[in-house]
């Protein structure tokens, strides 16, 4: 199991979120940005892959936009769910593995939003995927999707490490009221390309002292933009733009939101 996989932490996912993007935000603007391209390409209707606990997809949906969502975790299935009932909107919500993902419609636009594309973890998980989600898309279909390069300094770091060696991330309030104080350890193989970690969860009662304590697994492959363009090509997509952010700049930040069209 993976990280998002657990109830415990879909329930609290925007909880903690909203405290981790407060100061340093990696994906800032990217409600609006997915926004304008569904204005530009999803008349033929948007799929929201990875759609997590529905931050694009609910965003799409109260403006106007012919959406449905998907996920592997049932559990962040149920809390999107949960929050389109309470704004009143009537959505599809279902889950799937993006690697074997059968949609109920074809689609003129797919989202992968932040870093739900990187959870594939091996190059045939990748070029599964895409070539599922090539197959839910219309004729000349776009599928966006984020994924950030290896940073030698970062990965240095993180192949001395151990998967005890836990640093403090952030302390937030859960859905119960108490606070909590998640830790990450992470590690890195050159070979594979992957990150695998654990986040450390520590409930707290009024005093500070620590009542609860779990674990939770995460892994994570890190694609260079290079080997990105190649699997593209190999899976029938051509490249629109690559983006530093989501504020469409022109930098190579390492941080790369790309836009593809299915040949």
């Amino acid at each position: 199991m993976d990280l998002h996989d657990y109830k415990d932490v879909a329930e609290n996912y925007d909880l903690y979120l909203d405290v981790m993007y407060r100061e340093h935000d990696n994906y800032e603007g990217f409600k609006d940005f997915y926004l304008d391209l569904a204005r530009e390409y999803g008349a033929g209707g948007v799929i929201d892959i990875a759609c997590g606990t529905g931050a694009v997809l609910l965003h799409l949906a109260a403006n106007g936009v012919d959406i449905d969502g998907s996920d592997l975790s049932e559990a962040m299935c149920d809390v999107a769910r949960e929050k389109a009932a309470k704004l009143g909107l009537d959505l599809t919500i279902f889950p799937a593995n993006m690697t074997d993902l059968h949609a109920p419609r074809k689609y003129s636009l797919a989202i992968i939003a932040r870093s739900g594309f990187m959870h594939l973890l091996t190059p045939e998980d990748q070029r599964a995927a895409l070539m599922r989600i090539r197959e839910c898309l219309a004729d000349g279909g776009i599928l966006t999707l984020n994924t950030f390069a290896p940073f030698p300094p970062i990965q240095a770091s993180q192949m001395r490490s151990t998967p005890d060696d836990y640093e403090f991330r952030l302390e937030y309030v859960n859905r119960d009221g108490h606070r909590e104080r998640i830790y990450n350890a992470i590690t890195y193989d050159p070979a594979t390309q992957v990150m695998h970690g654990n986040w450390k969860f520590e409930t707290l009662d009024d005093a500070g002292n620590v009542i609860a304590e779990r674990i939770r697994p995460l892994a994570m492959r890190q694609t260079y933009a290079q080997e990105l363009r190649y699997l593209l090509e190999l899976c029938g997509f051509e490249v629109l733009a690559r983006y530093g952010d989501y504020y469409r700049s022109e930098e190579d930040t390492g941080r790369y939101v790309w836009v593809l069209r299915k040949k």
